[in-house]
């Protein structure tokens, strides 16, 4: 009720309901990334209060990335199902108990299963999938943008919450730090469960640039096919037949390799090897959220106007380029602001061209399965990164090797993503054939 008459107010004034689901999307994202990256500034204090070693938290919080990305494919399916509201209310709900029961936490499992499981389950149920099933569900128009604006939101809860979260550490302990992002969660949750909706139709209207009228809510949500659990099984079996999949979902993965698992659970650490203390250091990673959020809603835009392709070619190079550099850095005011900069404007910015590529390829009814799929894919490379320079920094005492080997493999993404050939599927060609 309260939504339908906010969307009747809304519609006198010239605005579309969509913009209203946009902005919780948007800062449902913002929580549960806050979330999901705040473990990455407390990996020293986690040590040295339990006295488990870096490899240890590292593991858990791969075990996180991984069920994350995994949790993908199904939560398209979930959303199918229950609707978008009930999973992101499920989602934020699984987030702040996992949080929550973490303050009080003393023994190794208890931190695999709050903030490896509970934490990687309720963040993947409002990944990356979220914004794309959003987008094509309310918007005909202005669909990269869109992507670019909620895929920017997980720089935002970094660049809000990391550098608070850091200084609550030093000057309160890492409990302290767990409230905001707490508080966060159930904010947001209770602003889903009475705003949200799941399709235009459900507050009768046509999604955002459609030619149609808008149709009757007995047409929207109550006349999708019910889907089974294995039907993402079913559409992956399709993709995989597809070359375009399988370079989306390996440069996907040296993507999440090279940023999540990476730069996003260990900068802070690194930094603290090279003498920099967690709130300069989360300063620098706020800096590459702003850079972030600047670059990743950019991207949305130019993914609607120019070869998707050729954009993500660029954006491969330039982190790889980044990140070879960063040991050289000598982690001066200087070197990292330079880092953060071209480090930061490409973080996530591969996520619209990679949308667009899938949306076109597959189609608009798969595209958020298929998305989830390749997600899943840079998800395991994060994982794989969390763990293994949680390792390498164990046995080697240097962070440098797990540097230098992710700008390497961003350096072949960036090839791979040239040799993408786009055959656009029958039912969206005639709306994106023109974008790739």
């Amino acid at each position: 009720m309260i939504a339908h008459t906010l969307s009747m107010r809304l519609q006198r004034r010239g605005i579309h309901y969509a913009w209203v689901i946009v902005a919780l999307t948007f800062f449902t994202g913002l929580a549960s990334s806050a979330a999901l990256g705040l473990p990455g500034a407390l990996l020293q204090p986690l040590s040295k209060e339990f006295g488990w070693g870096v490899d240890q938290v590292s593991s858990a919080l791969a075990l996180r990335f991984a069920l994350f990305g995994l949790i993908g494919p199904f939560a398209a399916i979930l959303m199918e199902r229950f609707g978008l509201r009930n999973v992101m209310v499920t989602a934020l709900g699984l987030i702040c108990a996992g949080s929550l029961l973490a303050l009080g936490m003393t023994q190794f499992w208890q931190l695999v299963l709050l903030w490896g499981v509970m934490l990687g389950v309720g963040s993947g149920m409002t990944a990356l999938v979220l914004s794309a099933v959003v987008s094509t569900r309310w918007f005909e128009s202005r669909r990269g943008l869109v992507v670019g604006v909620l895929t920017a939101s997980s720089a935002t809860g970094q660049l809000i919450f990391l550098p608070v979260g850091a200084w609550l550490v030093e000057r309160f302990g890492w409990r302290m730090a767990v409230v905001p992002v707490l508080v966060a969660c159930a904010l947001v949750a209770l602003a889903v469960f009475g705003l949200m909706r799941n399709r235009p139709s459900d507050v009768g209207l046509a999604p955002f640039g459609a030619a149609g009228p808008a149709l009757p809510a007995a047409q929207g949500a109550g006349a999708a096919p019910v889907l089974g659990f294995a039907t993402p099984f079913r559409v992956l079996r399709e993709a995989s037949r597809s070359g375009v999949f399988w370079l989306l979902a390996g440069s996907f993965f040296i993507c999440g390799l090279s940023t999540n698992g990476l730069i996003q659970t260990h900068f802070i650490s690194l930094c603290g090897d090279a003498g920099m203390g967690p709130v300069p250091a989360a300063s620098v990673l706020a800096m590459m959220g702003a850079f972030d959020l600047i670059g990743t809603i950019l991207s949305g835009w130019l993914s609607d106007r120019y070869d998707n392709r050729k954009l993500l070619f660029w954006y491969y190079s330039l982190r790889g380029l980044s990140l070879l550099w960063l040991p050289y850095s000598e982690f001066t005011l200087y070197g990292l602001s330079l880092f953060a900069m071209f480090y930061g404007l490409d973080w996530i910015a591969t996520v619209p061209p990679t949308v667009r590529l899938v949306a076109i390829t597959f189609g608009k009814e798969k595209a958020g399965m298929v998305f989830g799929w390749i997600f899943a894919a840079h998800q395991l490379g994060a994982a794989l990164a969390a763990y293994g320079a949680g390792q390498v920094r164990t046995l080697l005492l240097t962070y440098n090797p797990a540097l230098l080997a992710a700008g390497a493999a961003c350096l072949v993404a960036a090839l791979m993503v040239l040799a993408v050939r786009v055959q656009p599927a029958r039912a969206a060609a005639p709306a994106g054939a023109s974008a790739a």
